[in-house]
């Protein structure tokens, strides 16, 4: 039996092994077409590696017998991601082509309403297959954040450790893990991050201009987040009586 179970979790734990063989012919393909410098291949290496390291236990933990096509959708979703760090870390040394970081991020953009809807449709919506998708969208926030504030300074970063912020303090206020009831506004703030920063990114804009549009997606961020830790508090100290939200709801609402 336990011989059994190892074959049948064979094809599930290859799957991040395939993502990351992927990453590292994404890699390959910038440095040919761009020349990627030691920083962006060392930061997409390790990206690679991460990526493997942390989906295959996470797979390992979940117990699931098959990826599915949801996650899959965010697996390369996650491989774009790892580009767009490369060239990230590369602009340190040398500015990357704009026209190809902003077609990598739109395009990872694009995906990040794919897996949920694939999920819902072929019925494999699972808790994995949330937090993977929110973990990537997050990393990607991040990134984007590092790459705007080289021009408009180091408060840009503000958007994008804001999440790790929150996930840092629930350790030291568990109430703020408790489960959030789904919300429209707060989906559409989180996908707006994304959109207002790579239009900051695209140098399209002139710098007052495009300090205004950081300066937007700040201010939505901090209203969302703002508003869920009141709500969260308020569920703790004075409404206790909350019914917790059913976990296939957030898994829902996540992707």
């Amino acid at each position: 039996m336990a011989l059994n179970n190892l074959y049948a979790a064979r094809p599930v734990q290859q799957e991040p092994a395939v993502g990351a063989g992927v990453q590292l012919l994404l890699l390959a393909l910038l440095g040919t077409v761009i020349g990627l410098g030691p920083a962006g291949w060392l930061t997409g290496l390790v990206f690679a590696l991460a990526s493997w390291a942390v989906l295959s236990r996470a797979l390992n933990r979940s117990g699931l017998d098959s990826f599915g096509p949801a996650n899959r959708v965010t697996l390369g979703r996650a491989t774009l991601v790892g580009g767009v760090t490369a060239l990230v870390a590369d602009s340190f040394e040398s500015a990357p082509p704009v026209t190809l970081f902003v077609a990598l991020t739109a395009v990872a953009l694009l995906l990040d309403g794919v897996d949920g809807k694939v999920a819902r449709r072929t019925g494999t919506s699972t808790a994995l297959g949330a937090r993977f998708d929110m973990e990537v969208d997050a990393f990607l926030i991040l990134v984007l954040s590092v790459y705007v504030a080289l021009d408009l300074g180091p408060w840009v970063l503000l958007i994008g450790s804001m999440r790790y912020v929150f996930v840092a303090a629930a350790r030291v206020w568990p109430w703020l893990t408790a489960p959030l009831p789904p919300s429209t506004a707060r989906k559409t703030v989180a996908a707006l991050q994304g959109v207002l920063l790579l239009l900051a990114s695209s140098h399209l804009l002139p710098g007052a201009a495009t300090a205004c549009v950081v300066l937007l997606a700040l201010a939505l961020l901090s209203w969302s987040f703002g508003r869920d830790v009141v709500w969260l508090w308020r569920r703790a100290h004075t409404l206790p009586d909350i019914p917790p939200v059913c976990a296939e709801e957030l898994d829902l609402a996540a992707r």
